[in-house]
């Protein structure tokens, strides 16, 4: 069962116009095509509505501003006011928020607002969810790079607004060197050494480890942060010993929401897994509009 979302509220000021515009105005323009064919039949220009945004099942909220700056880009005479806070939880048929304005310009709009709201709620729920899981332990909810493409800063916001912690955003933003990048080098310390000769100082070598004798190479190399990737929980019990608390212990792979609790007591200090973006879908939420004239 869900409760209040463990984070307090999210602004959506941490997502900033200059990154998020880009996202909206495209996904606009993909559904706008030449123009809205039916709205432009249908209505006239000075035709007004209001409608409610809705929750048709229970979830975190999170993208209700996003929601709002997808009317007003569509036409900044739309008006949104945010009922529900982000991070908070909703019920069912609870009102997330109330749009006014130009009825051609929400018609435009809404089939984009809600898919961002409703995929950035399932993705906060989903996550919620496992950070209820790992509740009194030391374990911290990490995200992965498996995101919809396009759309990963507003689906990591989502993992953040649901309790979530975010794993490095893109390629640049640590040393991660995984199973193929050992094959290549020919062992984890060749792999460690050549990172080490050209690493920015602010950057850290994080290594992942498929045996318990990889993490002992990887602790040997000097690895900054080690990845427990598809290990049994036994075997990250032990692992998590090995380490002894030198770095941070991270556990990837095959984890679902039944396990998430019993590889917290491990005591890994993260828990990453691709299904709060992976495996969320998107939750049910509607928009039903009348005339406003």
């Amino acid at each position: 069962m869900l409760e209040r979302s463990a984070a307090g509220g999210v602004s959506v000021d941490a997502l900033h116009p200059l990154l998020l515009d880009p996202i909206l105005t495209a996904a606009l323009r993909e559904d706008l095509g030449s123009g809205d064919l039916t709205s432009q039949l249908v209505l006239g220009e000075s035709d007004r509505a209001v409608g409610n945004v809705t929750l048709r099942e229970p979830g975190v909220i999170a993208g209700a501003g996003v929601l709002a700056r997808v009317f007003y880009l569509a036409d900044p005479a739309i008006a949104t006011e945010v009922l529900v806070p982000e991070g908070a939880l909703a019920e069912a048929g609870a009102v997330v928020a109330r749009v006014s304005g130009p009825a051609r310009g929400m018609l435009m709009a809404e089939r984009v607002a809600l898919n961002l709201l409703q995929r950035m709620c399932a993705v906060a729920t989903t996550s919620h969810r496992f950070v209820e899981r790992l509740a009194g332990s030391k374990t911290r909810l990490l995200d992965t790079r498996k995101t919809t493409p396009g759309l990963r800063i507003l689906e990591r916001y989502a993992v953040r607004t649901g309790g979530g912690r975010n794993h490095r955003f893109g390629l640049s933003d640590a040393v991660m060197i995984k199973d193929n990048h050992i094959a290549l080098a020919g062992s984890i310390a060749e792999a460690v050494r050549r990172a080490r000769l050209g690493i920015p100082v602010t950057a850290k070598v994080l290594v992942e480890a498929d045996t318990l004798f990889q993490v002992q190479e990887a602790l040997a190399a000097g690895a900054d942060h080690i990845l427990l990737d598809n290990m049994t929980n036994e075997e990250i019990e032990q692992a998590v010993a090995l380490v002894a608390g030198r770095i941070p212990v991270e556990a990837s792979g095959g984890i679902t929401l039944e396990r998430a609790g019993a590889i917290a007591r491990t005591g890994v200090d993260y828990l990453s897994t691709s299904a709060i973006t992976r495996l969320a879908g998107f939750l049910d939420i509607s928009l039903d509009m009348e005339s406003s004239r």
